[in-house]
């Protein structure tokens, strides 16, 4: 199967509030938002992901998304150029609501071993996890 891009579309309760909290990361819009749809692009390739009010994605679905009390449906990683832009992005993260679940700066366990990650785990106002790594010894 060839295909021309591959995007992700997660569902939220509020799409202003992802907006907000997207937007306040530094991430750049892809198109208009609406009451039902707020997409970014993520990365250098401009990766989409469509955040879509959770009612309108399970509509398309044909069932329910994933309960994120419960689990999760997918966990994005994200990787910083420098040790510096890794501790600017968990402080950022922070401030603009998300939840960091673990960040080996400060909780110095399992993740920075010896492979050399630093890794912050966080979650956006909906659930959703992300990775954010450095690796001095890695080029991305």
């Amino acid at each position: 199967m060839k295909t021309t891009q591959i995007w992700a579309n997660l569902g939220v309760e509020n799409t202003e509030r992802t907006k907000i909290f997207y937007q306040s990361l530094g991430f750049q819009l892809n198109g208009s938002p609406s009451e039902d749809l707020v997409s970014f692009f993520f990365g250098p390739d401009n990766f989409v992901i469509h955040f879509f009010k959770k009612e309108k994605l399970e509509s398309s679905m044909e069932g329910k998304s994933a309960d994120l009390n419960k689990g999760n449906e997918v966990m994005f990683s994200m990787a910083a150029e420098s040790k510096e832009e890794y501790n600017h992005c968990a402080t950022e993260i922070n401030k603009a609501g998300g939840n960091i679940l673990f960040d080996s700066n400060k909780d110095r366990k399992a993740f920075y071993d010896d492979n050399g990650f630093y890794v912050c785990v966080f979650t956006d106002p909906d659930g959703h996890k992300f990775n954010l790594l450095y690796n001095e010894n890695l080029q991305y």
